[in-house]
């Protein structure tokens, strides 16, 4: 592969800079009454509103891990490149799935195209919508929690990133 503009430092550099800026946004005051845009919730309601949330989150999480066999399935010329992304969305439904009710298994996210090129768009694509899904969960996830979702959503849109550089080099 031809080297990109991209290099390991910068998009390690984008990540720590994404993942800092993420827990900075969710430290702070651990009273829930201030500064919280969501409902206070207590006891129980917090611990079903937290599995739910985590349910929602490993599923997204477990779809776009799909995604990746197939593709690395259809286009085996693709598979070492995309190891690496695979193993760390892996790493994220396992951290996610902790306390989460067991969901039955996503359905397969449907045929991967023929075209390697579009192949790697359609991951692309796919992290970017787990990026906006987690993104969307902090909303209304607990501190914990959304310091989680905050970290996986700026590792997906990175490899969001690197997958749109990844099909700019790949050949049809």
């Amino acid at each position: 592969m031809r080297r990109t503009g991209t290099t390991r430092r910068g998009a390690l550099t984008a990540t720590g800079a994404l993942a800092l800026g993420a827990v900075l946004t969710g430290c702070g005051d651990d009273d829930k009454s201030q500064g919280r845009s969501g409902p206070v919730r207590t006891g129980a309601e917090a611990v079903r509103a937290e599995k739910a949330l985590r349910t929602a989150a490993a599923r997204t999480a477990a779809l776009t891990l799909a995604h990746y066999d197939l593709a690395a399935e259809a286009h085996p010329a693709l598979a070492e490149g995309l190891a690496p992304l695979r193993t760390a969305v892996q790493e994220h439904t396992e951290a996610l799935s902790a306390g989460a009710r067991k969901a039955a298994a996503p359905p397969a996210p449907g045929p991967v195209s023929a075209d390697a090129r579009a192949a790697v768009k359609e991951l692309a694509d796919a992290e970017r919508r787990r990026a906006d899904a987690h993104a969307e969960a902090l909303l209304t996830a607990e501190p914990e929690l959304a310091r989680l979702l905050a970290s996986v959503a700026a590792a997906a849109a990175v490899h969001a990133y690197l997958l749109t550089e990844l099909a700019k080099e790949t050949s049809s």
